[in-house]
């Protein structure tokens, strides 16, 4: 049985949501095909039932007589007896995650650009722009939620594995963003969708892949080992590979981007009893934190001032749509200057979470609790880490400055309430990785910790 092969495989995926719980039961909710040949092509949703929890996800089946060497790695396993509408007929086939394959992949593109319909699935691409059907796809291994195909040089296909009904809001922004002209996004081409629970839902985006391109993190993390590899007494805008003039761009970037996003999308305010509501969140995180993690105890004080001084603000805070996960892996380095990407928001939250309006101030401290952790990640686990301490500060404050410096000249807004909104995000943030630290690395709890340390606490 088709289900019994999936449930055994899906279970070992990387994107699987439910890795170490049992899985009662896995059910085909849709089975269309793409390619019905050999190879063929069938795009499948699932749904997979653990404990009380049922979740979906979006699979490319691809289907051969026989498997070539060089897909090996990707085998489902054996199946059959299947007849394809209008295809072949085999008494068993290899079944296998088409991701890997481009002779079949290629068929997505063809979709896009011929805005096809296939059975429930339908493939879409904006206006006014054209799609070069040749090239072929390679599968990127970084990803841990979902899978990207990327075409030559030209495009990526984000495909979502987990299926969440409704339009993914990085679908509606980015494309939002193209129709405006904004600079500092890749340039959006198509997407695939379908109706599940009746409500349009998307199944991958296709972008603009920006092959000559460097991630923010890691251009980061090279400028920190510079610096820890200079001789000691150098300041960190002295040494080699200085971060700062980047870090700086970065803020101005950032800034043009709200801007974009507060034109495109209706925005709000925040009365002064709601930010008091929003104070009192940052508190009741703050206690399950120190409940399950002793070692924050100690700052319990200190950011209760913090957060005290969020109550005290009297006028009204500004609301929008936002980025909602912003850190330097989600950041490119062109040749011309910063590029946003992945505007999904934190994946593990309800889309309508996702889309909410929020102070633009929430990304701001996604990105300064970035600097810290690009400062000190290098350290982690390290015996000689609290020597180099200073050292990390002296980088992740230099840079935090830069960044924060770029967005006000960009047009950010940071007045002195909003310095204290922007405080509470940032401590509240470190609270949650205090938290999965904890669970998760406990080595490397000492990097959120250093955030409650500061002297502007």
């Amino acid at each position: 049985m088709l289900d019994e092969l999936l449930a055994a495989w899906i279970a070992r995926q990387r994107w699987f949501g439910g890795k170490g719980r049992p899985i009662d039961a896995l059910s085909i909710e849709s089975d269309v095909t793409l390619d019905a040949g050999d190879p063929g092509l069938r795009h499948l949703v699932v749904s997979v039932r653990q404990g009380g929890s049922l979740d979906r996800y979006q699979l490319l089946l691809g289907m051969r007589g026989e498997l070539p060497e060089q897909l090996k790695h990707a085998l489902i396993g054996p199946h059959g007896p299947y007849a394809f509408d209008g295809g072949p007929s085999r008494s068993e086939w290899d079944v296998y995650d088409a991701v890997h394959d481009p002779e079949l992949t290629g068929r997505l593109l063809d979709c896009m650009a011929e805005d096809c319909g296939w059975g429930e699935v339908r493939f879409r691409h904006l206006p006014g722009v054209s799609i070069d059907t040749s090239p072929r796809s390679m599968v990127l291994g970084a990803e841990q939620s979902n899978t990207s195909l990327v075409y030559g040089d030209a495009y990526i296909c984000k495909l979502f594995r987990r299926l969440i009904p409704g339009i993914n809001p990085e679908l509606e922004i980015v494309t939002a963003l193209a129709e405006r002209g904004a600079p500092h996004i890749a340039q959006p081409y198509g997407w695939m969708e379908a109706d599940l629970d009746g409500t349009p839902t998307t199944l991958a985006i296709m972008q603009e892949f920006l092959s000559n391109s460097t991630d923010g993190w890691d251009l980061a993390l090279t400028s920190v080992r510079d610096f820890y590899n200079q001789m000691p007494g150098i300041a960190a805008g002295d040494a080699g590979g200085d971060f700062a003039a980047e870090a700086h761009r970065l803020g101005a970037a950032t800034a043009r981007v709200h801007r974009e996003l507060a034109a495109a999308f209706p925005s709000d305010v925040v009365e002064a009893h709601d930010v008091k509501r929003m104070a009192e969140g940052f508190r009741r995180k703050l206690d399950g934190a120190v409940a399950e993690v002793p070692e924050l105890r100690e700052h319990v004080g200190a950011m209760e001032a913090a957060y005290h001084r969020v109550e005290e603000l009297a006028g009204e805070v500004p609301v929008q749509r936002v980025h909602g996960d912003y850190h330097l892996g989600q950041v490119m380095r062109t040749t011309g200057d910063w590029v946003v990407l992945d505007f999904e928001g934190e994946p593990g939250q309800p889309l309508a979470e996702r889309r909410a309006l929020s102070s633009p101030l929430r990304d701001v401290a996604g990105m300064l609790r970035s600097f810290d952790y690009a400062a000190r990640h290098l350290l982690a686990d390290q015996p000689e880490a609290a020597s180099l301490e200073d050292r990390a500060e002296e980088w992740a404050t230099r840079n935090r400055a830069a960044f924060l410096a770029g967005y006000v000249e960009g047009g950010g807004r940071i007045s002195a309430g909003d310095a204290a909104l922007l405080r509470a995000f940032e401590l509240s943030k470190a609270v949650y990785e205090v938290v999965y630290e904890a669970r998760n690395r406990p080595a490397w709890i000492r990097i959120p910790l250093a955030a409650f340390r500061r002297d502007d606490l």
